[in-house]
């Protein structure tokens, strides 16, 4: 089958073609199909969740598309700040530019927030949430995914993108940014949301969760 996935994220993008793609589901995204960015797209992520980012950003590119669409609404959620960044994980910091210009401020506001702390206040999780519907209208289904770690003082690694090189997997014993795409996609919150979805739309993935 064809899925639309509505992020224009190179990190999540490359994410979503590996764990879907063997599953035998071509994945495209929004520039594939001629729906280049707009500035409704602006108002998409201002929900107070993840489920409703995720269900607005699916029913904009459903609407427009026509076709069956995927969409994202993930991040990091540190304990010790109340369960921050969360929903504003890429806005955070208030930066615009580049990918990589983005993901530094935000680090850096991590590394500010959590200065001096210690032990079980650096705990967190990412957590991910998909919505998909099937057809313009049509119900929606909802899968979610999360995985639990800590926040380094110091990043490691430079794989991955966002957060990953200051988030150490409890799992792999190591960063998101140490890890191989294939350690991170096993037990990554998006990895599991993404296996979940492919088994509910008959497909299967090599990875276990």
């Amino acid at each position: 089958m064809k899925l639309l996935a509505a992020t224009r994220s190179a990190g999540k993008q490359r994410e979503f073609k590996r764990v879907l793609h063997p599953a035998g589901i071509e994945v495209v995204f929004p520039d594939d199909v001629g729906l280049y960015p707009a500035g409704a797209e602006d108002t998409l992520e201002l929900g107070e969740t993840f489920e409703a980012n995720a269900r607005r950003k699916a029913e904009h590119f459903i609407r427009l598309s026509g076709l069956p669409t995927v969409a994202d609404d993930s991040g990091l959620e540190v304990l010790s700040l109340g369960g921050a960044p969360g929903v504003r994980s890429r806005r955070w910091a208030g930066m615009s530019g580049s990918d990589a210009e983005v993901d530094a401020a935000n680090n850096a506001e991590l590394v500010r927030r959590l200065a001096g702390a210690t032990g079980v206040r650096r705990g967190a999780r990412y957590r991910c949430v998909l919505v998909y519907l099937a057809a313009p209208g049509s119900v929606s289904r909802m899968f979610e995914g999360s995985c639990a770690g800590r926040i380094l003082e110091e990043p490691k690694g430079d794989g991955g993108f966002g957060y990953d090189p200051y988030f150490l997997s409890d799992e792999l014993g190591k960063t998101f940014g140490e890890a191989s795409p294939a350690e991170k996609d096993a037990v990554s919150h998006r990895g599991r949301a993404l296996r979940e979805l492919a088994a509910a739309l008959g497909g299967s993935s090599p990875l276990s969760s």
